[in-house]
């Protein structure tokens, strides 16, 4: 019995000794020599990887729109049955607007985005706190502008070529569009003139 306990520690180190040789292979393998594997064939073993990908701007807009819509449910048909001063109305739309842009929208794209800094693109006024806040409450009263002007034309041109005797309702779905639409004119012009001054201070 005492034999066989002192050749334990031999057989037990002697089980886990290192291969070297091959640890240096591995370690000295030129790169060329990997095999490379298709992206389509990776993704076959990742957890999580889906086929079809929503582009970011189609997420930016879906997000822009729910969030929208639903100022219009809440605000204009929620309170509209008390409310029936039409400019109140548009005073506490606009307000919403800017609230919704401030709180929702910005914080959900700031929270989904991929680097940061990669959802500036999307906001008109990317500068957070109570300054921000301020400048996206303002920035609802513009878009609310927009809003009854896109009403407006639509309506004239719905009477004046067809001559439709009712008019647009405001509705979740047509409000959102009208929304993000104007949203997305007025970042596209900021944008347009921000590339333009950098341009100028280059040259």
């Amino acid at each position: 019995m005492a034999k066989d306990n002192k050749q334990q520690p031999r057989d037990t180190a002697s089980y886990y000794q290192l291969h070297t040789g091959a640890v240096e292979d591995l370690v000295s393998a030129d790169k060329e020599n990997v095999p490379h594997y298709s992206e389509a064939e990776l993704n076959k073993y990742r957890s999580g990887k889906t086929k079809w990908k929503l582009p970011e701007v189609a997420k930016v807009l879906l997000i822009k729109f729910w969030f929208y819509g639903a100022v219009c449910f809440f605000v204009f048909m929620g309170l509209g049955t008390y409310v029936q001063n039409q400019w109140d109305m548009l005073f506490i739309g606009a307000v919403a607007l800017g609230m919704v842009t401030d709180l929702l929208i910005n914080h959900f794209l700031r929270f989904t985005e991929k680097m940061e800094g990669g959802s500036r693109r999307w906001m008109m006024v990317t500068r957070r706190g109570a300054i921000g806040f301020f400048m996206n409450l303002l920035y609802g009263f513009l878009l609310m502008a927009g809003v009854v002007l896109c009403y407006n034309l639509v309506n004239m041109a719905l009477i004046s070529v067809f001559g439709a005797r009712q008019v647009l309702g405001v509705e979740p779905i047509l409000f959102g569009v009208f929304v993000v639409a104007v949203d997305m004119l007025l970042i596209l012009v900021k944008r347009t003139f921000i590339s333009i001054v950098e341009d100028a201070k280059k040259k």
